[in-house]
């Protein structure tokens, strides 16, 4: 089958008002949540769709160079064609993760010509349903992420993740009141990256290290990013400390990050997402070097529906042993009040993702097994710009980010 025509989508949600977000360190802002709808056409009409970093940058690689490389070829092997890539644009290392992300996008044109799901393209089910976890709790008080953790398990989920930024002894408070809330056999993640982003209040090693024994005695899953990702020495003496089971990986630059950070057993949980660190293969590699040091893996996923469904189909090539769990975050709509509104998220596929008692069915329908609605296009125009702003107390500085929370905006930026 000839691929026809490839196009990306750049989508925006913006608030109706600001979202200000108060924390230990300063004030984050938040103006509207992007995504990317990833576009692929073969002969007769069919589509792939996939799920896309929702920037102005990566919007740009697709038109200039994946789409032009891609369109009039054959779509038989997706191998070949990733291979042919990388000894040509896909040198580029950034260019070449693009180029993976919308690989997304050919197996689910791929599924749907040959009658099979993705996930026997890429390793074969093993099982058909993967656990959830809700992601939400944005800095709030300690009492609003007890409520939002008790509201999570009565929508059936089995964890739930908050990101705690209050200082310290708040920070051991929530997850006390969390504990309380919501009672034994609610899975608790804590997503501590905010604790090495506050300037002059960034917690120290012996903080992090004496947080994290605080938080141990009430049964957390896992203590996330609580230490700058890079320094892999410092998560492998964290964990030796037997507190805590840690989590990271999701700020892995590259393959080679990841082969240092788990043959250097420095995480109890490894976590990658498969839109923006490297499509499925990179993920079937990251899989395998987990599961060879016995490291269990926790997909990270923050942005639409097509994006759980796209993580899961690898997923559930893997055991629940070595695939652990995979995020989806929970936005407030008419079930539940949680951090903000995004309804793109939802509406970009036409039907709910099929959830039952924290565990989702991942369909065994051609490709990824739901419709998307393409009515997004229309409906949540792009808008230019950062999607947050960070103020920090100390030193005073006011920043922009924009594509993942991490990524600094700068409109000048060229490949």
């Amino acid at each position: 089958m000839k691929i026809a025509r490839i196009q990306s989508f750049l989508l925006s949600y913006r608030f109706p008002e600001p979202v200000k977000l108060t924390y230990y360190g300063g004030e984050r802002t938040i103006l509207k949540r992007d995504a990317m709808l990833v576009r692929v056409e073969g002969e007769k009409g069919v589509v792939g769709y996939g799920p896309g970093q929702g920037s102005e940058k990566a919007h740009s690689i697709i038109g200039d160079t994946v789409a032009p490389f891609l369109e009039g070829r054959t779509l038989a092997d997706p191998d070949a064609l990733r291979a042919m890539f990388r000894m040509g644009p896909g040198a580029n290392p950034e260019v070449f993760k693009i180029y993976c992300m919308v690989e997304v996008a050919l197996y689910d044109l791929l599924g749907k010509s040959l009658g099979v799901p993705v996930s026997e393209l890429v390793g074969g089910r093993v099982r058909d349903s993967i656990t959830l976890y809700a992601s939400a709790g944005m800095y709030q008080p300690a009492e609003g992420f007890a409520r939002e953790a008790a509201a999570m398990a009565q929508l059936g989920y089995r964890g739930y993740k908050m990101r705690p930024a209050l200082g310290p002894e708040e920070d051991v408070r929530a997850v006390e009141l969390m504990r309380d809330a919501v009672g034994p056999a609610m899975e608790l993640m804590v997503d501590a990256h905010s604790w090495w982003r506050m300037g002059d209040r960034c917690y120290s090693a012996e903080t992090v290290e004496q947080v994290a024994k605080e938080m141990g005695s009430f049964d957390i899953a896992w203590l996330e990013e609580p230490l700058p990702p890079d320094d892999h020495a410092a998560y492998r003496a964290l964990r030796d400390t037997g507190y805590v089971p840690v989590a990271s990986g999701e700020h892995e630059p590259s393959e080679d990050s990841y082969t240092d950070l788990i043959a250097s057993q420095a995480v109890d949980f490894v976590q990658m997402d498969v839109v923006c660190q490297g499509g499925y293969t990179a993920g079937q590699r990251i899989l395998s070097m987990a599961q060879r040091q016995d490291i269990a893996f926790a997909f990270h996923c923050w942005g639409t529906d097509l994006e759980v469904i796209a993580a899961a189909h690898l997923g559930i090539c893997w055991p629940q042993t070595v695939s652990a769990w995979l995020e989806q975050a929970v936005y407030t709509d008419e079930r539940v009040k949680s951090m903000y509104e995004f309804p793109l998220a939802r509406r970009i596929l036409r039907d709910p993702l099929p959830i039952g008692g924290g565990e989702l069915a991942v369909p065994v329908a051609p490709g990824l097994g739901v419709e998307v609605d393409e009515g997004v296009i229309d409906q949540f125009p792009w808008i230019p710009g950062p999607w947050s702003y960070f103020t920090l107390t100390s030193p005073k500085e006011t920043y922009a980010v924009t594509s993942d929370h991490s990524v600094k905006w700068n409109p000048e930026e060229k490949l």
